[in-house]
């Protein structure tokens, strides 16, 4: 791990010199409760002098959920512990780890009484000792820290090499009106009654991705690093956790300046010294941000335009993005078990998408296939498109149609039962069938299925359940139709055109019935995801949004169709959380429930 020249200063205390504290950043990609890897990983990198710092549980991984309750996990956490305490006792050197750990207040029987979310210090010949309890525990969207930890009450000050240090652990940093208090301004009060110069500000963090975070995480460092007139030291964790990412994207900061970023999106390490704080003229203000809900949302709706319309993504924001998709594939295959994709490929523009993010991340020994099932309503041009698409990404097209299938389920149906086989019944039969072969097909070869649809057509139910909504994984479940265009079009751009651009333009459709559009039963998708987007994120009703310009009977159309396929999201496959608000994960609400009182305007 190499010291970055620009670190490197000397300073002088009672006539001394003396070369200034080196830190060692490490940015960990561990699964959760893989303990015996922790811990090799830990007594691996702990051989130089300085100061390393780990990211927020390191111990174990996060978000752990209702494992942190379980007596399993509980009892190997503890033995893991001890391990690494007895570890470090018979260690010899000049280094200290600061890590993120847990700490239980159990109960006779083994019950928790009490758990926090701890800093840990671990020292050669000392061992492993508490030192700090997270004092802002995060409770909404993903966030669910308030059910199983208890909140710290004290500052923190570490001394290390004759330098002071304030502890923080990640939602510490993000005071708001949310919170009943500011780490950050107490700690600044003690410090400055203390009279304690603050040599740097430390964040443990395990904060998950969202397009355009980083900027966000950037401000709020930058205010704080004012506030104290010190450096701010921030190490987060990497990992795809079902459908939350975690990016790294560590950093040190100094004022305005980023002196030191790690990579997005893998393990990554670097070595420095602690730099004497360059204050700037251009120095930002901390207050206490809005109201956490709020400040969750990026101001995604450009709302001087009439009608208001989706702000549309950068190259930079699609490259992290897709970025992001890849990482969490991956993520999802190798802790899950499989190394063979299988997609349904229509002819359309949400499974190429799917199949060109697939393929670009494709490891060595991973293989993906593509299935083609054309029904009667299948267009030539879909069938062309599809072997074009394979033909530039050398991916094998299988073909399966369902034309005799759907036949005989047809007439079975109207030999048996008196009712019509017509309408959304024959419609739907086409995608079931087509769900069905595919998942005979996936236990044939081993291969995961992936999900195709995506956030405009979630939002509104515009799928069938058990048809195009099965899946292991939803890659666009988090994208409205209009980013999934952008993302495709951004792909042909930089990596030279994989999806034909007859797909870009053709009108979407699922095929179903002949001469069939999605915007036959939904309005304009430009309108639709903004209505979206506008309940989702902002919370808006009808009034409000009707004030965006957009109109009444769209909105009405979108309230309905969204409250009435509540059912179908809730059965849905887990979806790669890239943006603030996306269902899923964070996403709780009540599946019977009236919906009539959005309509009421």
């Amino acid at each position: 791990m190499a010291v970055l020249p620009f670190f490197k200063a000397e300073c002088q205390a009672n006539g001394t010199v003396y070369m200034k504290t080196l830190i060692h950043l490490h940015q960990t990609h561990h699964t959760i409760a893989d303990f015996k890897s922790i811990f090799e990983t830990l007594t691996t990198v702990l051989e130089q002098d300085g100061l390393h710092l780990f990211p927020e549980l390191y111990l174990s991984g996060y978000p752990l959920q209702d494992l942190v309750l379980q007596r399993p996990f509980i009892e190997a956490y503890q033995k893991w512990e001890i391990k690494i305490d007895k570890w470090a006792k018979n260690q010899k050197g000049q280094w200290k780890a600061l890590l993120g750990g847990l700490q239980y207040d159990l109960e006779d029987d083994g019950i928790p009484r009490k758990i926090h979310n701890v800093i840990l210090e671990l020292s050669p010949g000392s061992g492993l000792k508490v030192l700090y309890a997270k004092r802002l525990l995060p409770n909404y969207d993903i966030f669910d820290e308030q059910k199983y930890f208890s909140a710290g009450k004290t500052n923190c000050f570490y001394e290390f090499n004759q330098e002071v240090f304030g502890l923080q652990i990640c939602e510490d940093m993000w005071a708001s009106s949310f919170h009943e208090i500011d780490p950050c301004q107490l700690m600044l009060q003690e410090a400055q009654e203390k009279k304690l110069k603050i040599s740097a500000i430390i964040n443990l963090s395990a904060s998950p991705f969202e397009a355009s975070k980083k900027a966000k995480r950037l401000d709020r460092a930058r205010s704080i690093s004012d506030m104290f007139q010190s450096p701010f030291i921030y190490v987060n964790r990497v990992g795809g956790e079902d459908e939350i990412l975690f990016d790294g994207t560590s950093f040190v900061l100094n004022g305005r300046n980023i002196e030191l970023e790690l990579k997005s999106f893998q393990a990554d390490h670097a070595s420095f010294e602690i730099p004497q704080f360059q204050s700037s003229s251009a120095s930002t203000v901390y207050e206490k941000k809005e109201n956490t809900w709020e400040g969750l949302f990026s101001p995604r709706i450009n709302s001087l335009t009439r009608p208001a319309v989706l702000r549309s993504w950068s190259d930079e924001e699609c490259l992290e993005v897709l970025k992001a998709l890849q990482f969490g594939l991956q993520e999802y295959a190798k802790k899950s078990g499989f190394k063979k994709f299988l997609i349904a490929l229509s002819g359309g523009m949400d499974s190429a998408l799917v199949l060109a993010i697939t393929k670009l991340c494709l490891k060595d020994d991973q293989k993906v296939e593509a299935i083609y099932m054309p029904s009667i309503h299948s267009a030539s041009l879909s069938t062309e498109l599809c072997e074009e698409m394979c033909r530039r990404l050398q991916i094998p097209l299988s073909y399966f149609p369902i034309k005799f299938l759907h036949s005989t389920v047809k007439n079975a149906f109207t030999q048996n039962f008196s009712e019509s086989f017509t309408g959304l019944t024959d419609e739907n039969i086409q995608s079931r069938l087509r769900g069905t072969l595919l998942y005979t097909r996936s236990n044939q070869t081993g291969a995961m299925v992936i999900n195709t649809s995506n956030k405009s057509e979630l939002a509104v139910g515009y799928s069938t359940q058990y048809g195009d909504s099965v899946g292991a994984l939803s890659l666009l479940g988090d994208l409205y139709k209009t980013e999934v265009y952008q993302l495709a079009e951004f792909i042909n751009r930089h990596f030279n055109s994989p999806i034909p651009q007859e797909i870009i333009d053709r009108g979407p459709s699922a095929e179903l019935r002949d001469n069939q559009l999605d915007q036959d039963s939904l309005p304009p998708y430009s309108i639709l995801d903004t209505i979206l987007e506008g309940v989702l994120s902002y919370r808006l009703g009808a009034n409000e949004l009707m004030e965006l310009g957009l109109p009444e009977k769209d909105i009405r159309k979108v309230l309905e169709l969204y409250s009435k396929s509540e059912y179908k999201r809730a059965q849905f496959c887990p979806i790669l959380k890239v943006k603030a608000k996306s269902f899923g994960f964070g996403y709780r609400v009540p599946i019977s429930k009236s919906y009539k009182y959005q309509l009421d305007f």
